[in-house]
């Protein structure tokens, strides 16, 4: 069944006023609070982060384990087979194209700064609270177990939310791609309101802090990569060009638009992590690394439940403090990211189902995902586990900047894999930028699928010049950590408070259209089977029914004729029987 005309969804696209102006003097006011008084928007914000995560962090984790359930049952069911198209429409991007651009936006820098820093943090240093007393074995399992966590199910479950449900609103419904119009079946009448231009600037805002916290990783991760290979030295001079050369890289890409400069980057980025995928898992412990791969899926699969729920409320502050610190951050980054992931994802999924949308949303990227951690942080973790090698810095802590390099200087061919990670992580800067650019122009423009390029290149320039504006600030502090990524992140998770109340609207949304539509489906069916029927027994019903009613005429006729028989009987004079008599004239009695 195909779906319905739009109704409701605005004829041209244009500008929208108050989503670009409100959003961008949100953007600038921030940036220039931030510029001019670092240390009152440093103590602000962090303040307001603090207090808001502390008191709902039990939310986002409860939350966000709705949100991957909501996924599996939807794929499951009926309403799995529903088409993001006609009926009949054939995907728009081949199968490698759809999951090199949907990994590179959704993962990108995070994937290759965390790869090996975050098992070696939690096993290293920062062990969760619970895993404290372990051996190192254990610690190690548990340290991959917990990254699986952050990095899979859950993170994708919140992409594949938003990003089916805009991807139902304009592929089946024909609205255009925007948020606001995933809320449809809720907002009804008001989705072309005022009310649908508070939720896209929510969107807008939330997905400029979240791509500028990603592009702030990048940046130290380069930065700290040239610098290891000798090239260059780890200034903030150095980390404001890298911001200025790549966002320009960007913004060149963004204004090619999606089926050139974003597509070739995307599959660029998937075949050199392919490749550098392969050369550590080859060069490193192999045997090692594909047992811990086994081991480490059997570990996340038997503690799936505890550790999606896990809050720690009987660990105090330091329980608190450890959640707020990881799994909500996590949580608050990824819902940040989700109307940017998932309006692209939207817009290059046209012509697959639902169940499609799923499975290779949810599962594809999480299987990589797990691959890649296993393969980074594993071999990590075997050099420091089984050979003693000490990857604290001189604080003793674990360095996320240095963390992968280090890894690799403990490999054959350790500088040339330096040097492949750097030229990944600045492709995946550059993807992240120019996606996020269209993406937010897209909103911007009422949902125009392919907006014009001066705000396209407005939007790619922006999220550098925040991310090159912070990190300038930080050095003016002297305390990098603290005041530029620590506001970004803050910010990012401020921003994503509000969206997750979108995102239970989306479910409420999609549950809604895809039960309208399952129910229209069945209806379809069952006088289907009904033609289907009458036209494969038609003959034999007839005959039958033929061969009955002649059965029922034969038997009334004869009845009615033994009836005017037995009246026409009953109407005649009775006859006295006569003696009979014998041939010899004799009567016999």
């Amino acid at each position: 069944m195909s779906a319905s005309s739009p109704t409701s969804a605005p004829a041209t696209y244009s500008l929208s006023k108050p989503v670009f102006f409100v959003s961008a003097g949100i953007i600038l006011l921030a940036l220039a609070f931030a510029l001019f008084l670092p240390d009152a928007f440093n103590d602000a914000i962090s303040t307001l982060n603090s207090t808001v995560v502390s008191s709902i962090g039990w939310y986002y984790v409860l939350a966000v384990t709705a949100f991957v359930a909501f996924g599996i049952v939807l794929a499951l069911s009926r309403k799995g087979q529903i088409k993001l198209g006609k009926d009949d429409e054939e995907p728009e991007f081949g199968l490698f194209s759809w999951f090199a651009m949907l990994f590179a936006a959704g993962m990108g820098i995070g994937l290759v700064f965390w790869g090996a820093a975050e098992p070696l943090t939690f096993y290293a240093g920062h062990v969760p609270p619970n895993a404290a007393g372990l051996d190192d074995a254990a610690r190690a399992e548990r340290a991959l177990g917990q990254t699986f966590l952050h990095w899979g199910l859950h993170a994708w479950g919140i992409y594949v939310v938003v990003g089916l449900a805009v991807a139902y609103a304009v592929h089946r419904r024909g609205r255009p791609v925007s948020i606001r119009w995933a809320l449809e079946p809720v907002l009804g009448k008001r989705t072309d309101t005022w009310i649908g231009d508070l939720v896209d600037i929510i969107a807008l805002v939330g997905t400029l802090f979240g791509i500028a916290t990603s592009l702030g990783f990048g940046v130290n991760q380069i930065a700290a990569g040239l610098d290891h290979l000798g090239l260059l030295p780890n200034s903030t001079g150095i980390q404001v060009t890298i911001v200025i050369v790549v966002t320009a890289l960007a913004t060149l890409s963004a204004a090619t638009g999606v089926d050139k400069g974003i597509k070739i980057l995307s599959n660029l980025n998937m075949s050199l992590a392919a490749l550098l995928l392969v050369a550590v898992l080859i060069l490193g412990p192999t045997l090692f690394l594909l047992r811990d791969l086994v081991s480490n899926i059997g570990y996340y699969l038997q503690n799936l439940l505890q550790l999606s729920f896990q809050t720690l409320p009987f660990r105090g502050e330091e329980g608190a403090s450890w959640i707020n610190g990881w799994t909500t951050f996590y949580w608050g980054w990824w819902i940040s990211w989700s109307p940017f992931v998932g309006v692209f994802i939207a817009r290059i999924s046209r012509g697959r189902t639902v169940r499609e949308f799923i499975a290779g949303v949810l599962l594809v990227p999480t299987a990589v995902t797990f691959v890649w951690f296993t393969v980074m942080g594993g071999t990590a973790l075997y050099k420091s586990v089984l050979e003693g090698v000490d990857f604290t810095g001189p604080e003793g802590g674990i360095d996320p900047n240095t963390a992968l390099f280090g890894t690799f200087a403990q490999l054959p061919a350790g500088t040339l894999l330096s040097g492949i990670a750097v030229v990944l992580v600045s492709i995946f800067f550059i993807t992240s930028a120019d996606s996020g650019a269209f993406v937010m122009d897209m909103i911007a423009h009422k949902g125009d699928p392919n907006p014009p390029r001066i705000t396209r290149i407005f939007w790619a320039s922006a999220s550098g010049v925040i991310a090159a504006s912070l990190i300038w600030v930080s050095s003016l502090s002297g305390d990098e950590e603290a005041s530029g990524m620590t506001a970004l992140q803050s910010l990012a998770l401020l921003s994503a408070l509000p969206f997750s109340i979108i995102m239970i609207g989306m479910c409420v949304s999609l549950w809604r259209s895809l039960s309208r539509e399952v129910k229209v489906i069945e209806r379809l069916e069952l006088r289907l089977r009904q033609r289907e029927f009458m036209e494969r027994y038609e003959g034999q019903i007839v005959e039958t029914i033929s061969d009955q009613v002649d059965a029922r005429v034969e038997e009334r006729v004869a009845t009615e004729v033994q009836e005017q028989l037995s009246t026409i009987t009953g109407e005649m004079p009775t006859v006295t029987e006569r003696p009979r008599r014998t041939p010899f004239g004799r009567r016999r009695d």
